[in-house]
């Protein structure tokens, strides 16, 4: 069953990221893992409640396992303190549905 990271990412400039090398090594670590990038910035839309993301970032892996293998492998963690150094953010990990099942758990 996939696994998807949701992140929201504020920030704080944009410039130091960008030259950090964060935004093009991190989707080469997540690769290695079978992570996709679903969705990276981009326009967004409030529909409802209070919550107003700055930047969402969503990821999907071919399970929990991959996706929680990327977050902690070795390879990952320089980048993890550069986004932790430049950025708020908020992420949560969750399972996705198999196939075309909408079966409530």
């Amino acid at each position: 069953m996939p696994a998807f990271v949701l992140a929201d990412v504020d920030v704080s400039d944009m410039n130091k990221y960008r030259e950090s090398g964060y935004l093009e090594n991190t989707p080469k670590i997540a690769a290695k893992f079978g992570g996709q990038y679903r969705a990276r910035g981009g326009e967004m839309n409030r529909l409802e409640g209070d919550w107003q993301p700055v930047r969402m970032v969503i990821i999907e892996f071919p399970d929990m396992q991959r996706l929680l293998e990327f977050y902690h492998c070795d390879e990952y963690q320089p980048w993890k303190k550069v986004r932790q150094e430049l950025a708020t953010s908020r992420i949560v990990a969750v399972d996705g549905i198999a196939g075309d099942s909408l079966a409530l758990e």
